[in-house]
């Protein structure tokens, strides 16, 4: 199994050990391989896309449009 090593603000690093008994590199470990698997999805699907980059813009466009709209409404 390889080795990471991850640098955390200090003041993160003063909450953490606060909770001793949380194995905290299986957080990681896990927070890791949760992530791994989103992106394997999304280039899954990505690949299957028939959307052009322009189509993907636009949608992103409109989606944050609408977004804003519904929060500052």
């Amino acid at each position: 199994m390889g080795n990471m090593t991850l640098s955390i603000p200090e003041d993160i690093h003063g909450e953490i050990r606060h909770f001793p008994e949380v194995k905290w590199s299986e957080v990681a470990r896990r927070a890791i391989i949760e992530k791994l698997e989103t992106l394997k999805l999304a280039e899954k699907l990505a690949g299957k896309s028939k959307l052009t980059e322009k189509d993907v813009k636009e949608f992103s466009r409109k989606i944050k449009s609408l977004g804003a709209k519904r929060f500052l409404a």
